[in-house]
């Protein structure tokens, strides 16, 4: 007859790893949560003397083991990289642990520095890329191919496509992205955890003859629906639905022909979950500055639901002084805008919109140098704050908690809500001209122009565990 399984009567147990002995309770095993390997052997029943021999690597395991006593990563964690703790702590189990161990703090722009560029193997110049919402992951374009960075910032693999270049990409998945080429039709899906293509969109009217070789603009995803934005040849466009579950063409909206600046294909595409609507933008630079459109669609009806076209409307004090680019705060619902001569930086409530519906904000902060609008001017909303790259550099405009706002109606000036600092140092102003910003996790990824890679940044009390790579 079995005897039952009982354990030593000091709750403890020992581990031999790779030659190194070891001495825990069964509690800090068990804390490990129970599909990890060492919540299974802390049920090993004590009739065996011998210490449990794991054939793995001691001084790591020592690490992991200091991590599920405190919750915190020792010092002598630096002596590894990131890659050799995420593989033994995918191996005992306990990955959960050190990813929370290892994930930087929640996101502020006002005290955020670079901590890595992320450089792809091979044509290290990025192309497009896409950041994971929840973890902080990053897949990046290069050339024909993706590659793919976990929460902690390690490739974990590298697909290529069959189109030469891909310049936008939305992941729609957890491991399926969609992806749209300047210089070939059609929106495609690429499964990550197989590295194949599963499934392609193209937007075709046979009673229409312009209708032909349309190419992806932009693409944004709701929890049901692929949107991407297509334009053919001969300037017509449209914004096509497509089911999430099936990838197959549900429907189309906003059908323009882009002869002038207000009906060019959208640059940008925005899922607005409270409102169930798609914020759209484009804009252009020509000889005479710049123009463009914000437009809201009901994406069930086809129906604008709001529309501004700059030049040609707004106030009169900034008439002539049309948004160099459009971001919208999703957490907030709110848009925002920056304006190409001055650079001032507008807001305007999506749950409130009317015909002119802009509060220019203003920062009269005298250590601050002024701003500039132009081409170079790039406009991110992330976590409730508004990042805006100006040629190199990058600052970041957060609400102030219990502010008092003075709006200055004639003008529609406010002063007070929102502080403006700059993210960046001089020195990381001159690497280049930023061309994207996008958030993902408590991590903020930053593209420029001519520049191999993408930059990581995050708040500057981040873990010093985290390695340039």
């Amino acid at each position: 007859m079995d005897e039952p399984t009982s354990h030593f009567p000091s709750d403890r147990i020992k581990l031999n790893v790779g030659g190194k002995l070891f001495e825990t309770t069964l509690s800090t095993l068990r804390s490990g949560g129970p599909d990890s390997l060492l919540f299974a052997l802390s049920n090993r029943p004590n009739s065996d003397p011998n210490p449990v021999f794991i054939d793995r690597d001691p001084e790591i395991f020592s690490v992991l083991l200091s991590l599920l006593r405190s919750n915190r990563l020792p010092s002598t964690a630096r002596r590894f990289s990131n890659h050799e703790l995420a593989d033994e702590a995918l191996y005992y189990g306990v990955e959960s642990h050190l990813k929370s161990a290892m994930s930087p703090p929640p996101l502020s722009g006002i005290d955020a520095s670079l901590v890595s560029t992320v450089r792809p193997a091979s044509e290290g110049f990025a192309s497009a890329f896409t950041a994971g919402a929840n973890d902080g992951s990053v897949w990046i374009a290069h050339g024909g191919q993706i590659s793919s960075y976990d929460w902690n910032l390690i490739h974990t693999g590298t697909i290529r496509t069959h189109l030469e270049d891909v310049t936008s990409i939305c992941r729609v998945y957890s491991e399926v992205a969609a992806l749209g080429s300047d210089s070939e039709a059609g929106l495609h899906f690429y499964d990550f955890s197989g590295g194949r293509n599963v499934g392609a969109v193209h937007w075709r009217d046979p009673s229409d003859p312009r209708i032909f070789k349309a190419r992806v603009s932009a693409i944004a995803d709701s929890p049901s629906s692929v949107f991407a934005s297509f334009y053919c040849p001969h300037k017509e466009n449209s914004v096509l639905v497509i089911d999430k579950s099936t990838l197959q063409l549900q429907s189309e909206f906003g059908r323009q022909n882009g002869s002038s600046a207000k009906n060019l294909v959208p640059g940008k595409l925005t899922w607005l979950p409270e409102r169930g609507v798609v914020v759209g933008s484009s804009v252009t630079c020509g000889a005479f500055g710049f123009s463009g459109y914000i437009r809201l669609w009901d994406p069930r009806s086809g129906d604008v639901v709001w529309e501004t076209n700059e030049p040609g409307s707004g106030r009169s004090v900034r008439f002539g002084d049309p948004f160099a680019d459009v971001g919208v705060d999703v957490e907030e619902s709110m848009l925002f805008k920056v304006c190409s001569k001055s650079g001032d930086l507008a807001m305007a409530d999506l749950r409130s919109l009317k015909e002119d519906p802009w509060i220019y904000l203003q920062d009269n902060n005298p250590s601050l140098k002024t701003t500039q609008g132009g081409n170079n001017t790039v406009i991110h909303c992330y976590k409730k704050q508004v990042f805006v790259g100006r040629g190199g550099g990058l600052e970041v405009w957060s609400r102030v908690a219990n502010s008092r706002t003075v709006v200055e109606k004639e003008n529609g000036v406010c002063e007070g809500l929102y502080r403006r600092n700059f993210v960046d140092k001089v020195e990381d102003s001159e690497r280049g001209v930023i061309v994207k910003i996008e958030g993902g996790g408590e991590r903020l990824f930053v593209c420029r122009e001519n520049a191999e890679g993408i930059e990581v940044w995050e708040s500057s009390n981040s873990s010093t565990l985290v390695l340039l790579l």
